[in-house]
């Protein structure tokens, strides 16, 4: 069965960083598109990072574009979200997503950015 586990959040002042770990299994991860998405307390969840496959594509909402790096280690069967410069609008929790056939979201890991 299809598992997405997520770790790495938590509490952090604004400014610093994060590294989202997204531990996958039950599927081939390395031919998959992996994505990373966010919800706010009171708002929609949103995308805020992907990456291909083979790592030569990712994607970023404008958001967080120059602050948060996508990387994925196939070998791992692991995708991460690095988040530096963090923001107080950052305040989410972040799930780990993927379409295989349906789709499939982790249990999510909430990052507070707090002074």
């Amino acid at each position: 069965q299809v598992q997405l586990v997520e770790s790495g959040g938590g509490l952090v002042q604004p400014g610093g960083s994060l590294r989202l770990s997204c531990a996958a299994s039950g599927f081939t991860f390395s031919s998959y598109f992996m994505r990373w998405y966010r919800q706010a307390p009171g708002k929609e969840r949103e995308l805020v990072a992907g990456i291909n496959s083979g790592s030569g594509y990712t994607t970023y909402a404008d958001s967080v574009k120059g602050r948060f790096t996508i990387s994925r280690d196939n070998a791992k069967s692991t995708v991460y979200l690095q988040m530096n410069s963090l923001k107080l609008e950052d305040t989410a929790v972040y799930y780990c997503y993927a379409f295989i056939l349906r789709d499939y979201w982790g249990q999510g890991t909430q990052v507070i950015v707090s002074s």
